[in-house]
């Protein structure tokens, strides 16, 4: 594989992260400084962790104020540092709510997108709105201002407003009194404890659910795995449907949550740069180079292979890698000089791709929507059954007390 020019932050991150992600990591390095780094990062990870704690304890005494808004806020999230498949699952509530009949508005931080520079942001006196990716009829943003996966959002949703800003409480605010929003999803809201939530909704990736069991930076685990017992609804990601032993651990967390298993399924190979999407079938035997700047590369490559695909070359970039020119031309131009059929990157990457006129070969990404395994007959009774949960145990009881007149 050809060598690639990338941020000294994003070879560090590359580095670390394989290292930091699995169990037992410890015993598979060598080297005396990578274990003096490993124990200089278990270190902060305990600071870390203490930080984390004080902040929810403060929130639970009263000391930090938790906002309402006075309508639905659902919180999507996970306890973990990226790779549980968070974004296809705010889509699909956001879709089925917005076909329900709800006026939907996605809340986000934005992770890595374009923002101005830490000290303007700090002296400046003016307090800006949040950034409208989409009002719900066009979208206004592009990727690299908007944020990677708020712009895939806002592609993919017409009908649903999709703002970012830090402040969530404000954009909140905005999504109901510029737009008349009633249903707010926050994408990655687990540890935004500032807005008050109506349901919790945590995911945990079957593959690597809490990783070594550390905190940041040592593991992937932003606060204890514990603290998934604040869930009320977990959904087991990327599962074949046969979790038992990880339901057994969730459930010694949180006794109370319902469980819901799914899994991202491929739906179809959709041309980047035009016309002529291609169904899965078509990845049988086909030669393959793929190309990803995700916290999960495995998965997305696996993907490949279980179509029958041969995967000639793996190219790989750090997480929310912002792609120059230089770069996807010269992996492209890598793709036919070794005579594959295709170069095939993930929804997420694309959306950070620059436009191109043309290409020496095809350019697709994989589209992935969530299917559900176990805990509901399909994803809509899922949505209502979460949403709705109040009205309908409020209705339960009524037609009990009806039936049973005293």
């Amino acid at each position: 594989m050809a060598k690639h020019k990338v941020r000294r932050i994003e070879r560090l991150e590359s580095y670390l992260i394989p290292i930091i992600q699995t169990e037992g990591a410890d015993k598979n390095v060598k080297g005396f400084w990578v274990k003096v780094l490993l124990g200089f990062l278990k270190g902060v990870s305990k600071i870390f962790g203490a930080i984390v704690w004080l902040r929810m304890w403060f929130y639970r005494i009263g000391v930090l104020r938790r906002w309402p808004l006075g309508c639905q806020v659902i919180s999507v999230g996970n306890v973990t540092a990226g790779g549980t498949g968070k974004t296809p699952v705010v889509e699909i509530f956001a879709r089925e709510l917005t076909r329900q009949g709800r006026k939907v508005a996605i809340l986000s931080r934005g992770y890595r997108r374009k923002e101005k520079p830490f000290f303007q942001r700090l002296f400046s006196d003016k307090i800006d709105p949040p950034l409208v990716v989409s009002d719900g009829r066009r979208v206004l943003l592009d990727s690299e201002t908007g944020g990677d996966e708020p712009y895939m959002l806002a592609t993919n949703l017409p009908g649903v407003v999709v703002l970012v800003d830090r402040n969530r409480v404000k954009s909140g605010r905005y999504a109901i009194r510029r737009f008349g929003c009633d249903t707010l999803i926050l994408d990655d809201g687990f540890q935004y404890q500032k807005l008050k939530h109506s349901r919790d909704i945590v995911l945990v990736d079957k593959t690597n659910p809490f990783g070594n069991g550390n905190i940041l930076p040592r593991g992937v685990l932003r606060e204890a795995a514990k603290n998934i017992r604040r869930a009320d609804f977990i959904f087991i990601t990327k599962s074949n449907g046969k979790s038992e032993k990880l339901r057994k651990k969730i459930r010694e967390y949180n006794r109370h949550a319902e469980i819901i298993e799914c899994r991202h399924a491929p739906q179809r190979l959709k041309n980047v740069y035009g016309q002529g999407d291609q169904e899965l079938s078509w990845l049988k035997g086909k030669r393959i180079v793929a190309l990803s700047g995700i916290a999960v590369p495995q998965s997305f490559e696996n993907f490949l292979r279980g179509y029958g695909a041969e995967l000639v070359d793996c190219i790989r970039y750090a997480d929310h890698h912002r792609y120059a020119a230089e770069e996807v031309i010269n992996v492209v131009n890598r793709t036919a000089d070794l005579g594959c059929d295709a170069m095939i990157t993930t929804e997420k990457d694309a959306v950070r791709f620059p436009k191109l006129s043309t290409t020496a070969v095809p350019v697709y990404y994989l589209r992935i929507e969530i299917e559900i395994l176990k805990g509901a007959e399909n994803f809509c009774e899922a949505v209502r059954h979460i949403c709705y949960k109040d009205q309908l145990d409020a209705t339960v009881v009524t037609n009990a007390s009806n039936e049973n007149p005293q």
